[in-house]
């Protein structure tokens, strides 16, 4: 190769010195910061990035997210780190941000993340700062920090020391040492009070100094659940200034130069609790002649863009927040109220501003043909799905009585077309009951129920779902670029484990086949009516690729479509919003589209809101735990029937039947021998007996410790282990045996740390 053409020699650096750079950046070096290590001036850093060209070709590196360069596979000994998924025995898997989707699968050592006294509960959507060790071929972390807030603020109880002075107790438990309220801080906040604490000073010995920066309330308050969950996960909470104002301004859109919807009786159908109403939905048969027994269906979304302008305060508030966050007993919504609830909600007999889209389906539920259109319209009715299949049913009363013949027979007429479509193409038919947190006027919680599910609300989400593939359909056809709402296949790790485990509880899955959701849909048929019907479901579940937003396509695999992009809930989701003002420039429905700015940070908007959304996910989760601990509280001791959903190094997880709630059994409350984590058998097994306990297997449990402000929930199994046959020595690639700890064992039995 000529010198000409050597990237590395018209840059005056060799292919060892630049990889070096780059892993000495671990992962964070950018072009220009690659530049500065290697001491390069003018043409040499035209050398430069083609050189760096030269070895992304051929898989040496990889670019992250953030425009840094890394060495591929190679990852550095601490960094930051966030779950992202668990495995089919419930084990949590993570990979390095900086890497992203390029990241190897890293998985957490024994004992972390959950089932050490007090802790806080690590699970999906969650970060920390973690040291990397390479084991058995594996990356595993250990949790140095857990992150989602400011290392310079921590979330403290306030407590008085009785000397007229007091001390900042840190809720998470990682944080071993109390702090010091700055002079004078102790007097705004009360004893127990939840605190919003920043660091005052960094003394090298002695307790560290704590400014309050913000009274969230009494920890011992029943509330204080959702408090804490927003504040460890660095939720954003109310709205700034700039965006108060804006929305102070807002003016209501009027009907100029919008479609005439308001002679549609278009109606709202949501849960009795909503308090915003982003779709409407109206469905006819089709009087067309050639759509014989087909259908026309009218999707009416709430013209969010009219209000919330690309580049406004209110729209980088909601780019930052990405989703609304739903709380057992709160919402934090992505925009505010006077949007959400009122001027954006499609509200019963008020004027609304929509952007629609009009639907032909054939008598077999097949689109023929769909048009978007900015419209007007004005809600015939807001139901509730109890109400709506009330009617249909023929038990109804009031509003949704006298709209049965003319507005709802016809929808339900439609949703049996567009059923019949669903059945042919077989999306995925996994049976998760969702459960709802009760909560009492004082904020206690009163019960969990599960939530019962209508026809009323498949039909809503067919609907929505036809709206949305209309939407990607739409935009690809004006060649418009755009964030889809993907959803991989499930890799081959994860359907290699679901082909162990579904022969301990006699099924089978035929290695080699292409993946389809028939397919899983099959084993799930087939476990149907069976004692394992749950677990099945669970662990089918946790086999397949969490959903994410991306400008690039693969599809959707869970829903068996082509292409897909969230449309329908523009006031809850922030990707909806870009959807809708890449409509509205495709089509040329007004002046408030998408900015040439926009379309090119849709990625980085789909990253940001992948992780938002994440980041909501996980907080819902942590403040339904501790909702739940509180509840649970007074019953330590109680006895309680659930069924091992997970199974890892360090203990057993018990799904508890009354309210659905996880709570860890440690193997030290296993029994007098230890018990060996087996991956094959998806079991803890005796040492010495070779007594099991499985994935799958109903137990009773006796709660040990109800921890509230954790979430934590300790267990002890008290149903006795199935009889097995005693281990013959460790099973061939299988992990060291675990300890009463949690830990695994290295050579002669000494802990690995």
């Amino acid at each position: 190769m000529s010198t000409r053409e050597d990237p590395f020699e018209r840059g005056g650096f060799t292919r060892e010195a630049l990889l070096e750079a780059i892993r000495l950046g671990e992962g964070r070096f950018t072009k220009r910061e690659l530049a500065r290590a290697l001491s390069l001036k003018g043409d040499a850093k035209i050398g430069l990035k083609d050189a760096l060209k030269a070895l992304e070709d051929e898989g040496a590196i990889l670019r992250t997210p953030a425009k840094a360069y890394a060495i591929r596979g190679g990852l550095p000994p601490v960094t930051v780190v966030e779950a992202f998924d668990r495995d089919v025995d419930g084990e949590i898997l993570c990979r390095a941000t900086n890497l992203g989707s390029e990241s190897p699968v890293i998985r957490l050592a024994p004992g972390e993340g959950k089932g050490r006294r007090g802790d806080s509960a690590l699970g999906v959507g969650d970060k920390f700062l973690a040291r990397l060790e390479r084991e058995n071929g594996e990356y595993i972390a250990r949790i140095i920090k857990k992150l989602g807030r400011s290392a310079h603020r921590i979330l403290c109880v306030y407590r008085e020391t009785g000397r007229g002075g007091g001390r900042l107790v840190p809720v998470d438990r990682r944080t071993k040492h109390e702090l010091v309220p700055a002079k004078g801080e102790g007097l705004a906040a009360k004893d127990g009070d939840l605190v919003n604490v920043r660091l005052a000073s960094g003394k090298a010995y002695g307790l560290k100094t704590g400014i309050i920066e913000e009274v969230l309330g009494s920890a011992d308050d029943p509330r204080a659940g959702s408090l804490i969950a927003l504040a460890e996960h660095g939720v954003p909470t109310g709205f700034g200034e700039p965006e108060l104002k804006e929305v102070k301004a807002v003016k209501p859109v009027t009907a100029k130069g919008r479609e005439d919807l308001t002679d549609i009786p278009l109606i709202t159908i949501d849960p009795a609790d909503a308090k915003d109403h982003d779709d409407a939905v109206w469905a006819a048969a089709d009087d067309d002649p050639a759509n014989k027994d087909g259908w026309v269906v009218i999707v009416a979304i709430a013209d969010v863009a009219a209000y919330v302008t690309g580049g406004s305060a209110l729209d980088k508030g909601a780019r930052k927040r990405g989703v609304s966050v739903y709380l057992p007993d709160r919402v934090e919504p992505m925009l505010p109220e006077r949007l959400s609830n009122d001027l954006c909600s499609l509200k019963e007999g008020e004027n609304r501003p929509c952007l629609a889209v009009r639907m032909v389906f054939d008598r077999n539920g097949n689109k023929k043909a769909h048009r978007f259109m900015r419209g007007w319209m004005r809600s015939a009715a807001g139901l509730s799905y109890e109400d709506a299949q009330a009617a249909i049913d023929g038990k109804g009363k009031g509003k949704a009585e006298t709209l049965k013949k003319d507005v709802l027979e016809p929808l339900w007429g439609a949703y049996a077309a567009l059923k019949k479509a669903r059945e042919a193409r077989e999306p995925l038919e996994i049976d998760a009951p969702e459960r709802k947190v009760q909560i009492g006027p004082d904020g206690a919680v009163t019960g969990v129920a599960v939530r019962e599910r209508f026809d009323a609300h498949k039909l809503i989400e067919e609907m929505m779902i036809q709206a949305n593939v209309a939407a990607a359909e739409a935009l690809e056809g004006a060649k418009s670029p755009l964030i889809y709402r993907v959803h991989d296949e499930p890799g081959t790790e994860k359907v290699e484990a679901l082909s162990d485990f579904l022969p301990t509880v006699g099924l089978s899955w035929a290695r080699g086949e292409r993946l389809t959701t028939k397919r899983f849909n099959q084993v799930l048929e087939r476990a149907k009516g069976g004692p394992h019907y749950e677990t099945v479901n669970e662990v089918v579940l946790r086999t397949q690729s969490q959903a994410i937003y991306d400008t690039r396509n693969v599809g959707h695999f869970g829903l068996n479509l082509d292409r897909y992009a969230h449309f329908t809930s523009p006031i809850r989701r922030y990707a909806d919003l870009t959807v809708h003002r890449a409509l509205i420039r495709a089509f040329k429905l007004g002046h408030d589209g998408a900015s040439d700015e926009e379309r090119a940070s849709l990625q980085v908007i789909a990253e940001e809101t992948t992780s938002n959304e994440r980041r909501a996910m996980a907080a819902e989760r942590d403040a339904t735990d501790r909702f739940i601990a509180a509840f649970l509280a007074d019953r330590v001791g109680a006895e309680f029937t659930g069924r091992i959903t997970g199974v890892t190094r360090f203990g057993a997880f018990i799904r508890l039947d009354e309210t659905g709630a996880d709570a860890l059994c440690p193997v030290s409350r296993l029994g007098k021998e230890y018990f060996q984590h087996d991956p094959a058998a998806h079991a803890l097994v005796g040492e010495s007996t070779g007594a099991t306990y499985r994935l799958g297997m109903a137990v009773t449990v006796r709660l040990e410790e109800a921890t509230p402000v954790t979430g934590g929930l300790l267990v002890e199994i008290v149903t006795p282990p199935e009889q097995g046959r005693k281990p013959m020595g460790r099973r061939k690639g299988g992990r060291p045996p675990a300890g009463r700890d949690g830990r695994s064992r290295g050579p002669k039995g000494k802990r690995r740390r």
